[in-house]
């Protein structure tokens, strides 16, 4: 059975943004019963991450999510640093930060791709740099990085984004970056 993604980083709820775009909403509210929702990290609120939670509980959807370095001790508290599901057979690892883009797929693949725990799928957030690339693994095979970029603060880049993918036989397939438009409150 096929099984829905739904990534998200630095949404920074409600510094960046009062709340999330009702695209973001949407998309939450049209996962199912065993879809996942990950989370890379800077929620800001914990407000927001019991809002997602109880969300994802009324969709029968899972939350899979990190805490990052804009998210305070309550957050801290109740989320790792480093998050790892199997999703059918897909070793998903999540994390905040990797670092400074020269260098990230041997960083990551050393980190993440080996050892007694290895990935085939990193999500991770920090910059607001939506990203997508391969990484070869110590030993041989391949580790996908993934950043959805942000759903709130564009930075630099030419929109807000969010990602959606499906895990499907153990593979990942139909990675989306997906722009979001952000809502226009009216004048006057």
């Amino acid at each position: 059975m096929a099984t829905r993604l739904l990534l998200l980083a630095d949404t920074h709820v409600p510094v960046r943004a009062r709340a999330l775009p009702a695209q973001v909403l949407d998309a939450v509210a049209a996962l199912g019963p065993g879809d996942l929702l990950v989370h890379a990290g800077d929620w800001v609120h914990e407000d927001l991450l019991d809002d997602l939670l109880a969300r994802c509980a009324t969709t029968g959807a899972r939350l899979l999510g990190v805490a990052g370095n804009n998210d305070g001790p309550e957050l801290h508290s109740r989320l790792p640093e480093v998050a790892r599901a199997d999703v059918g057979g897909l070793r998903l690892a999540v994390v905040h930060e990797t670092g400074a883009a020269a260098g990230r797929e041997r960083r990551c693949a050393e980190r993440f791709g080996s050892g007694d725990q290895p990935a085939d799928v990193l999500v991770f957030g920090h910059s607001h740099i939506p990203w997508d690339t391969t990484a070869v693994r110590p030993g041989g095979g391949a580790l996908r990085l993934l950043n959805p970029g942000s759903p709130t603060d564009r930075r630099r880049q030419p929109a807000c984004t969010l990602m959606t993918a499906v895990v499907d036989g153990g593979a990942l397939h139909d990675v989306v970056l997906r722009e979001v438009v952000r809502e226009v409150v009216g004048r006057g």
